[in-house]
């Protein structure tokens, strides 16, 4: 690491030393597993436009699309493991002075890496919801019973997503085959948060409750472009809560944060981890 950055990171070391951190995390956390973030290192957006709620429930030759493209992605997505981030931050829980964890990341990579007790904003794509009956179910019983209904399917990414989606040649994608609820023939959706879509009104209190009574609000690999993760830096600033950012990259928290460190997660994360104890 470059001096300035070893500065950085030893102040931060300090930082949670003392305890009471709340951790927000981001899709930058999850690149070293093979999950590719929204922005990457310049903030702009990346090519893909993602599926909102609307037209997920509205279009069904969308649906069909989204669930082909999905079906596709799910193959990356849910067969990523837990990097030396995500079992950084588990380790700092352990330790007992990281008290909460945020995240907006749908991979549950958290929970694989032995984090408890995670506020997960825009939920999981390990788990099916249907809309009709409420019911869920695991993705990978989702998965094979996909399989089963395209036995031909053979379609090939172009490119992966954050969300699991993939994006594939038009001709990869007609034809292909959902499958509805087993239990009363509802529509399926991944246990996810669309674009205009709400996220439950109990999932944000819990995180402004643990942002409210944190020390430290440590955020890692977001670029804090949307309100949803930004919005609990704010409060943190109104309440003159320290705000510490690591990313690669630009983020629109630098002017709230006291402490900006851009490198890599995967670098800095297990340093702090390796730090000794106040």
């Amino acid at each position: 690491m470059e001096l300035q950055v070893v500065e950085q990171v030893a102040v931060l070391g300090e930082w949670i030393a003392e305890g009471g951190v709340v951790v927000l995390s981001g899709a930058g956390l999850s690149t070293d597993s093979g999950i590719p973030d929204y922005r990457g290192p310049s903030g702009s957006a990346r090519r893909s436009t993602p599926m909102t709620y609307q037209t997920f429930t509205r279009d069904p030759i969308a649906r069909r699309r989204y669930w082909a493209r999905s079906h596709l992605g799910w193959r990356t997505i849910g067969e990523a493991h837990p990097n030396d981030g995500h079992r950084a931050v588990a380790a700092l829980q352990q330790q007992g002075v990281v008290g909460g964890i945020v995240t907006q990341n749908v991979d549950g990579l958290h929970q694989a890496a032995g984090a408890r007790d995670v506020v997960e904003l825009h939920g999981n794509l390990t788990r099916i919801a249907c809309l009709a009956c409420g019911e869920l179910t695991s993705r990978v019983a989702l998965s094979d019973r996909l399989d089963a209904a395209n036995p031909a399917f053979a379609g090939v990414a172009i490119e992966f997503n954050a969300d699991g989606d993939a994006e594939l040649a038009d001709d990869h994608l007609d034809g292909f085959t959902t499958v509805d609820c087993r239990s009363c023939g509802g529509m399926l959706k991944p246990d996810v948060v669309y674009f205009g879509e709400t996220v439950p009104p109990e999932r944000v209190a819990r995180s402004f409750e643990l942002v409210e009574n944190a020390r430290t609000l440590l955020v890692l690999g977001s670029s804090l472009t949307v309100m949803s993760g930004r919005r609990f830096v704010l409060r943190a600033a109104k309440l003159g809560i320290r705000v510490a950012i690591v990313n690669r990259g630009v983020t629109r928290g630098e002017p709230y944060a006291g402490l900006f460190i851009d490198a890599p997660l995967g670098i800095v994360l297990p340093h702090l981890v390796a730090l000794p104890a106040a």
